[in-house]
């Protein structure tokens, strides 16, 4: 899905509508809300909800209050109340929906500090914001260098004009606290603009900036996770993963948000599986478990004395005996049970190549002979006409 000026340029390569993030028409944006409600009208008598959300550059929402009673759709841009000055964003939702969006971002609709919408913007508002805008990424270099030249322990990731270009706020992510005082002051006299710091977590960082996960696909947090759910190694944990950091976690440093995806479906499947600490108490001896698969229902078990040789029990097979267990009872070996698991897979070997051979580019290639045309003999009568 995607806005009309991402269409297709004249020599057929995408043009794209170079907003970063900002779409004019609010159509392929990650934050887009469908309205399922735009095409029923009101009862008699009720008016429209007086507040719209509007969003800003990249993942900010705010709502704002309709005073001047103005006629507003999704992908109107409006220039909007800010601490001091305007901003200019995206009307992203109105109606009946920016209610229950209130309700359950735990917003009060009666709340009388709710900014307003002043205006629609004017093309003066859009050029300045558009101004602004592409001056971010001059001004994010120039703070980084700023900044380590100071030698602070911080990184500063994305910068955020308001609407008239009074105000930039920077966000920048830290491990420990940090005095900017000094670079406040000199960036300020830098850029000649008031200055804002905004510490933001890694997370939120990665949902800025974007990029490519190791699955392939863009970060969930960048195009569809609008929250982020706490994630620990138990969830690794229930859903047998080795716990190996460089496999876990993802660009923002911290556990994938992933791992939560299929968690319900394996707490689900744990519910009657035997513990994996689980032992089996045999004539033979005490027998471990190494392994399980549960989707399978298959658990894998192995004496003290022999850890190498592994034995298959299904998952009703071990209930049953850790009942047995229960009334001090012990089964004569691992290998009865294991027997009746048993599978005799008939190995078919098939040439995966077609009738080639594997090795038919080893050998080298004869050059071929050209055959030379034999001349026909001239006849008699030829020769004697001449």
């Amino acid at each position: 899905m995607a806005c009309s000026s991402c269409s297709t340029g004249k020599d057929g390569q995408p043009r794209g509508c170079k907003n970063n993030g900002t779409c004019g028409t609010d159509g392929c944006n990650k934050l887009t809300v469908f309205d399922w409600l735009s095409n029923m009208s009101l009862p008699n008598g009720q008016k429209p909800f007086d507040c719209v959300e509007v969003r800003f550059k990249n993942s900010r929402k705010e709502f704002f209050r309709n005073t001047e009673d103005l006629t507003l759709s999704i992908g109107d841009v409006v220039a909007t109340q800010a601490k001091s000055g305007h901003d200019v964003g995206v009307v992203t939702l109105t109606g009946e929906l920016v209610r229950i969006q209130m309700k359950r971002k735990k917003v009060s609709p009666d709340d009388k500090t709710i900014p307003k919408i002043y205006r629609k913007a004017s093309q003066r508002d859009i050029d300045i914001w558009q101004k602004c805008r592409d001056k971010e990424e001059e001004i994010k270099k120039r703070s980084r260098e700023i900044a380590i030249s100071l030698k602070l322990q911080m990184k500063l990731s994305d910068v955020e004009f308001q609407g008239d270009g009074s105000k930039a706020t920077f966000y920048y992510t830290a491990d420990e606290r940090v005095d900017f005082r000094q670079l406040i002051k000199d960036m300020a006299k830098a850029f000649g603009i008031r200055i804002e710091m905004r510490q933001i977590g890694y997370r939120q960082e990665a949902q800025r900036l974007g990029g490519i996960g190791s699955c392939g696909r863009e970060l969930c947090c960048s195009t569809w996770l609008t929250d982020f759910r706490s994630v620990s190694t138990a969830s690794a944990r229930y859903q047998q993963l080795a716990l190996n950091p460089q496999k876990l976690a993802g660009q923002c440093g911290k556990l994938k948000c992933c791992l939560n995806y299929e968690l319900d479906m394996y707490l689900e499947a744990l519910k009657n599986f035997p513990p994996s600490d689980c032992k089996l108490k045999t004539k033979k001896g005490i027998a471990f478990c190494q392994k399980a698969d549960i989707f399978k229902e298959t658990l894998w078990f192995s004496y003290k004395d022999e850890p190498a040789t592994w034995h298959t029990l299904s998952k009703d097979q071990v209930l049953e005996i850790l009942e047995l267990n229960k009334k001090n009872e012990k089964i004569a070996s691992l290998e009865e049970y294991a027997a009746d698991n048993v599978i005799e897979e008939k190995t078919t070997f098939e040439n995966v190549v077609g009738q080639d051979s594997l090795t038919r580019f080893d050998r080298p290639k004869r050059k071929k002979r050209r055959k030379k045309k034999r001349r026909k003999p001239k006849s008699k009568a030829s020769s004697n006409a001449k």
